[in-house]
């Protein structure tokens, strides 16, 4: 499976029961147009890699759409 997500300004508390962990929500879509979300707490290059466009290109984030907006600001897990 493919998949296809652009950052948003949405970042969201998750409790596990032990800390919590802030994640950003990301929005997006399959290969075949069914669309997604995903709840990322780390992403990385590789450290000997030029990081500094990904830096950029990390800071750039949307408005999350109405879908992701209404999702609370902390979930339980």
């Amino acid at each position: 499976m493919k998949i296809t997500l652009e950052s948003t300004t949405k970042i969201v508390e998750l409790a596990t029961g032990h800390l919590p962990v802030h994640v950003r929500i990301w929005e997006g879509h399959t290969e075949s147009g069914i669309p997604v979300h995903a709840y990322i707490a780390r992403l990385a290059a590789p450290q000997d890699a030029d990081q500094s466009q990904f830096l950029r290109e990390l800071q750039e984030c949307r408005s999350p759409s109405a879908d992701v907006a209404a999702i609370p600001l902390r979930l339980i897990l």
